[in-house]
């Protein structure tokens, strides 16, 4: 579970890229640290207390290996069986090997020759769009912080835009919740009544939505020097 110490890190390593993105959209740097606490909070927060660079972690921040999925690719042959899908799955397959290295929930599940990444950048983006968007995976250009976040408020446009808030200059921390949700579930699958217990459900029982509105009021009580990037290990958690 990421922390307030590892918001810190994250804002002061990529506000100066942020901020000037969300010119012009009603998207907070709060949200867009949220949204990466959520996708890949599993992953980045370990990684940054390693002798790794920014660009190293970027390009291990992959995951999500779960069986079952009802989208492309729902196995190695099916991947494997698409044009350049035998490439992708070597890097998928790479992926997950090297990120599981610092990453021990990961290291069981590396051990198993058919399982590869499906999730791929801080924000993630899910390997089933390998079919219509190559280039993303096979150049990686999930490691490169600037692809990653057009990517995710390119989604985080179109799930506003879906959900009804396309002529909304302002949200407000619910309303940016929703949009979160949307980009999880896509805008078709968001239902207003279900308010924040929707999305993706976490092991411990909370859904998508509710992580993200924790996230984001966590997010606002953690300042930051924009000159300095946080080295020092985490120490509180978010509760």
């Amino acid at each position: 579970m990421p922390t307030k110490d590892d918001m810190r890190w994250f804002k002061q390593t990529f506000h100066d890229k942020i901020e000037p993105a969300l010119e012009g959209t009603p998207f907070t740097l709060d949200l867009m640290t949220a949204l990466a606490c959520q996708e890949s909070g599993e992953i980045w927060p370990i990684l940054r207390k390693k002798d790794l660079s920014v660009e190293r972690i970027l390009e291990l921040c992959v995951g999500d290996t779960i069986d079952g999925r009802s989208v492309f690719p729902r196995s190695r042959a099916e991947l494997e069986g698409h044009a350049q899908g035998d490439r992708m799955f070597a890097i998928a397959r790479k992926a997950l090997v090297e990120m599981a290295e610092f990453i021990p929930a990961y290291r069981k599940v590396a051990k198993l020759p058919n399982k590869f990444c499906h999730g791929y950048g801080i924000f993630q983006f899910d390997i089933q769009h390998f079919k219509t968007e190559p280039e993303y995976f096979l150049d990686k250009q999930y490691a490169d912080f600037d692809h990653c976040l057009r990517n995710a408020l390119r989604i985080l446009q179109s799930a506003r835009a879906g959900i009804g808030f396309k002529n909304k200059t302002t949200l407000n921390d619910q309303e940016l919740a929703f949009v979160a949700i949307a980009y999880n579930v896509g805008p078709g699958n968001f239902k207003t009544s279900r308010g924040l217990r929707q999305g993706h459900q976490s092991p411990d029982g909370k859904f998508y939505g509710e992580n993200i509105a924790n996230f984001m009021a966590i997010s606002k009580t953690v300042t930051f020097d924009a000159a300095a990037v946080a080295t020092a290990p985490a120490v509180q958690s978010v509760s």
